[in-house]
C-alpha cells in the first residue's frame, strides 16, 4: 500500500533522514523503533507532506504522492496523527471530530464515521460538547485518534501515541490502535518504547540517527532483547 524509497529530508542545513526504504502493506502493522530525537518524526512528516522532501519518493498503491500538498496526501488515505495530538483546543469534542471529515465525499459520510468513532471511544459522544482544552492526555490522544478514523483513511501513521501518558492510559491507547488494526486499518507506528507495540507489530524497522538499521518480522526483532536495548538502550 505504501512505499518509501530512498527518502531524505531535513531542516534548513541538516539533513535528519538519509535514503529511507520502508514498506507497509494492506492491513499491517508496521512499527518504526528509535530513540527521541533519531527522526521518526522527520520521517512521518515527510511522508504526510508537512516536510518536503530533498530525495525519494514516496508511493502510495504505486502513485506517486511525493510533491503531493499535505492535504491532498490526506484527501488520498495517508493520515497522520502527530505526536503530541494538536488538536483545535477551543472547539468543542465534536467540532474536533468533524474536522476530520472536512474533505468534500467524507463529509456526505461523516454522521456514518461518527458512528463508528462512538463504538470505539463511547465517552466521546457524551462530552461532545466539552471544549478540547479541558480535556485530560489521554483523552486528547483518543480524541486525536478519532478525528483521524473520520477520515477516508487507508493508513494512519500515528507519532509517539503514549508520550507523556501514564501507563494505565497508554494500555488504554494501544488497545485502542490495536482494535483499529484487527478491524483492517493499515498502521505506520513511531515510538520508543518496544514493549508497547508488540501486540500491533506484524514488522518493525529500527531507526538510528535518521539511517534503518535493521527490518524484519516482529516476532524475531522484538525478541532480541540484546539488538533492542544496543539501539534504545
Amino acid at each position: 500500500m505504501l512505499e518509501v524509497k530512498g527518502l531524505a529530508a531535513g531542516y534548513a542545513g541538516s539533513e535528519v533522514l538519509h535514503g529511507i526504504d520502508l514498506v507497509v502493506n494492506d492491513g499491517e502493522g508496521v512499527i518504526v523503533l528509535g530513540p527521541n530525537g533519531h527522526g521518526k518524526t522527520t520521517l512521518l512528516r515527510a511522508i504526510t507532506g508537512l516536510l518536503p522532501p530533498r530525495a525519494g519518493q514516496v508511493l502510495l498503491n504505486g502513485k506517486d504522492i511525493t510533491r503531493w500538498r499535505a492535504d491532498a496526501i490526506a484527501a488520498a488515505g495517508v493520515v497522520h496523527i502527530p505526536q503530541g495530538d494538536l488538536l483545535f483546543p477551543e472547539m468543542t469534542v465534536l467540532e474536533n471530530l468533524l474536522m476530520g471529515a472536512y474533505h468534500g465525499p467524507t463529509w456526505a459520510e461523516r454522521n456514518t464515521r461518527l458512528g463508528h468513532v462512538y463504538e470505539l471511544f463511547p465517552w466521546l459522544k457524551e462530552r461532545g460538547g466539552q471544549l478540547a482544552r479541558t480535556l485530560s492526555g489521554g483523552e486528547r490522544r483518543m480524541l486525536a485518534l478519532g478525528r483521524g478514523l473520520m477520515s477516508r483513511a487507508q493508513i494512519l501513521l500515528i507519532d509517539e501515541p503514549s508520550l507523556g501518558l501514564a501507563p494505565l492510559t497508554t494500555q488504554q491507547i494501544y488497545a485502542s490502535i490495536q482494535t483499529v488494526k484487527e478491524g483492517g486499518m493499515s498502521l505506520l507506528l513511531a515510538d520508543e518504547n518496544a514493549n508497547h507495540v508488540a501486540g500491533l507489530a506484524d514488522r518493525v524497522y529500527l531507526l538510528e540517527t535518521g539511517s534503518l538499521v535493521r527490518e524484519g518480522p516482529a516476532a524475531e526483532l522484538l525478541r532480541d532483547k540484546a539488538l533492542l536495548e544496543s539501539y534504545l538502550g
